[in-house]
């Protein structure tokens, strides 16, 4: 159990963040972010569970889930706690398309990647009867897949998901599907395309279309390409 004094720690902390974050003039993402470089640079030697409070504080008191997820995923000693339950918790009541991308890109996807989540809890968030969770789920391949972030390219676990939303017609599903098979065209075209004849008349056609286009173009959608 916490000691008192370390909650205060936590709790003033916390605080402080918010406190910087809203004396900003302008809160655009760039400024707010440079501020939790700077407190995620003063806690590099906190230990793992200190940062986690410290997180679990922002988001449960500040509403702040993408700050606490990025001030977890910068702390290599923190991430590295995170599992099942951990990411169910800073998931919870994910409602928007921001709320569920900033947690699935920065915390969940990441934590799938790095073995420390099973793909049965992807796959049951795959099968929830909340949207959110379900675009979760797909969103969450796409770590699987960004060379930039350690991504190898894992396409039978990254099409396992897409298959088990293949036929879900809700929006924000079908453009969670869109984006996982496009991130995966870079690795892998031949068996997108493969996905994409087996499952031809059950895929959504934005799908079908944005997928096709970067196959072909490289671009979701060419035609907006700028001169």
């Amino acid at each position: 159990m916490r000691q008192a004094s370390d909650q205060d720690d936590v709790k003033t902390t916390a605080s402080a963040i918010i406190a910087e974050i809203q004396a900003l003039p302008v809160r655009r993402t760039a400024n707010r972010r440079a501020v939790r470089r700077k407190h995620s640079q003063r806690l590099r030697q906190a230990t793992p569970e200190f940062v986690l409070d410290v997180a679990r504080e922002l988001f449960r008191n500040y509403g702040q889930r993408g700050l606490a997820c990025e001030l977890i995923a910068n702390h290599k000693a923190a991430f590295e706690r995170i599992g099942e339950a951990e990411l169910e918790e800073f998931g919870q009541g994910i409602n928007s398309w921001g709320s569920v991308d900033t947690f699935a890109r920065i915390l969940a996807g990441p934590a799938w990647l790095n073995g420390q989540v099973s793909d049965e809890v992807i796959h049951r968030w795959a099968r929830s009867e909340d949207r959110w969770w379900r675009r979760a789920a797909l969103v969450s391949t796409v770590a699987l897949n960004i060379r930039s972030q350690g991504g190898y390219g894992d396409v039978p676990r990254t099409l396992k998901v897409c298959r088990l939303l293949v036929d879900d017609a809700d929006d924000m599903v079908v453009k969670a599907m869109s984006w996982a098979l496009r991130v995966l065209v870079v690795h892998d075209p031949d068996a997108v395309r493969g996905f994409l004849s087996e499952y031809d008349d059950v895929l959504a056609a934005l799908v079908k279309r944005e997928v096709r286009n970067k196959l072909t173009t490289g671009l979701k959608n060419p035609r907006l390409r700028k001169n």
